[in-house]
């Protein structure tokens, strides 16, 4: 009789930390949920703030249209993007994109001097620093999970229940780690 109640004791034991275990892996893969529409949120920011500083810059250099071209297919190649690794690549393209537009706006003194043009700029940085601290707590939440995932015990449940490792929000192509360069 005693036997079968320390049996019984522990498969209840190991029953409770079990769910435990998966309640865990779902709190964490919800955190990476959340974190990365975090990130969808600040770049919705940036996209929308794409437009209107190509149409700043092309009422004072409208035979610049490769560049406002570029910028424009850019933006919507980084919004059709749906992985995190298609996203970085995408945003990386982006980023090289609004460094040539603001190449072109130093030309300009007249633009540099419009106050419309100085605000959106300014909004743009912000939201880059927005979408640099998104990123960073989601590879964080990433890391967190992916940890948990892969390691005991987390890996006896994660498997079975169908948890599985996240990709990182990572920059693949060495040139996209470097600001753009703006000479004149």
């Amino acid at each position: 009789m005693i036997w079968l109640l320390v049996i019984l004791g522990l498969v209840l034991l190991v029953g409770l930390m079990l769910v435990a275990l998966y309640n865990r892996l779902v709190q964490r893969r919800n955190r990476v949920d959340n974190a990365w529409a975090q990130v969808e949120v600040q770049l919705k920011r940036r996209w929308d703030l794409i437009p209107n500083l190509v149409e700043s810059v092309k009422g004072y250099a409208a035979h610049e249209r490769g560049t406002f071209e570029a910028v424009t297919e850019a933006r919507t190649r980084a919004q059709s993007a749906k992985t995190p690794a298609e996203t970085a690549t995408a945003e990386g393209i982006l980023g090289a994109a609004l460094g040539r537009l603001f190449a072109v706006a130093e030309a300009y003194p007249e633009l540099q001097a419009d106050e419309n043009f100085r605000q959106l700029q300014t909004e743009l940085a912000e939201t880059e620093n927005r979408v640099a601290v998104s990123r960073q707590v989601y590879n964080d939440s990433v890391l967190t999970y992916n940890n948990t995932v892969q390691t005991f015990p987390g890996l006896v449940v994660a498997g079975p229940f169908g948890f599985s490792v996240r990709e990182f929000f990572e920059v693949e192509e060495e040139a996209q780690r470097e600001a753009p360069v703006v000479d004149f």
